[in-house]
């Protein structure tokens, strides 16, 4: 029997009251300057929606219980816009959506901005001061993508900025509360996949952010599925558990793990992050117990149920449900093998 666990990749829709209060707050727009040194007023207005999401999973019965990113207005780029050395410049269209983030150029040598992990304290907060039993897990982008999103004016070389960028992820790591599980999100291994040599240093960039952490790893590519070498490089990473997208390609993903096996666990997007039908609990079971029919040679421990991308395109009342589902999919904690 195999463990069933759900969570999600983070990066939740605003609360529609939140998303009023801070329009109402001078100055403040979407890509306006988010730099962990906002007004008393947008603070707040950021800890009680992360409070009521935080709340939210943990009522959904979600397993592994993420603080949200609700402040990541730049999305996977938010680590490096917030970071020292850093400019953000201009308006650039986040992959092949109508969403965009403002460039995050390198000018400088990276260092920890401790950003994430005041996020994660804070979310660690919430489950205490209410009393509530959670399992926190801690979201970022994987090294190649915040390297990909970025521009580079400093370190002169994509395979050494590639590699600063992991350095400057695990620097961040190291300022984290105690969580259990740490989801890497790589959409850019699938969308703008690395070519021969550079996919063998993203994979070794994700060994060291990976190492960097005493928690469960997994890498989630997101928008579809890895080429056949960027995949049988990333297991070489020592990470615990790798993702694939069941909701945009099923197949190329099933035959990756066909070929070329995979983790001990695996991490399946098997809800639509980006569609308004929410999946009801037994479709998702199906649709785990699906990939598992498929890779009949694995012996998987843990099999992690979650979207199969970032969440903030979701209405609230949709997003809410699809939590409401996952919850209830692993409510029954084993699945046939």
């Amino acid at each position: 029997m195999t463990e069933l666990v759900s969570t999600t990749p983070g990066l939740f829709p605003l609360p529609d009251w939140a998303k009023r209060d801070l329009e109402g707050l001078k100055g403040h727009q979407k890509h306006d300057l988010i730099d962990g040194s906002e007004s008393a007023e947008i603070e707040s207005v950021y800890d009680q929606a992360r409070a009521e999401v935080v709340e939210q999973q943990i009522d959904a019965g979600v397993d592994l219980v993420v603080e949200g990113q609700l402040r990541w207005d730049d999305m996977l780029a938010h680590p490096l816009a917030v970071a020292d050395a850093v400019d953000t410049r201009g308006i650039v269209r986040y992959y092949d959506n109508n969403n965009f983030y403002r460039e995050p150029v390198v000018t400088g040598d990276l260092e920890a901005s401790g950003d994430v992990a005041a996020e994660l304290d804070a979310a660690a907060n919430v489950a205490a001061d209410a009393d509530r039993a959670a399992d926190l897990a801690a979201v970022l982008p994987g090294p190649y993508t915040l390297a990909d999103l970025a521009t580079d004016e400093h370190y002169g070389d994509t395979a050494a900025f590639v590699d600063a960028v992991a350095e400057f992820l695990s620097s961040e790591i190291a300022q984290f509360p105690d969580v259990e599980f740490l989801t890497l999100l790589e959409p850019s291994l699938v969308q703008a996949a690395p070519g021969e040599g550079l996919d063998e240093r993203a994979s070794a960039a994700i060994d060291t952010v990976a190492t960097a952490i005493d928690a469960d790893v997994a890498v989630q590519p997101v928008y579809g599925a890895l080429e056949e070498r960027v995949y049988a490089h990333l297991l070489d990473a020592d990470i615990d558990a790798v993702g694939f997208d069941l909701v945009a390609d099923h197949d190329a993903n099933v035959y990756n793990a066909q070929e070329y096996g995979a983790t001990d666990d695996v991490v399946l997007g098997v809800v639509d992050g980006r569609n308004t039908l929410v999946e009801s609990p037994e479709t998702i079971r199906e649709r785990v117990e699906w990939f598992e029919e498929q890779t009949p040679a694995a012996d998987y421990g843990r099999i992690y149920a979650t979207a199969n991308t970032d969440l903030f395109f979701l209405p609230t009342n949709r997003f809410g449900e699809k939590l409401e589902a996952l919850g209830t999919a692993a409510a029954t904690t084993e699945v046939e093998a």
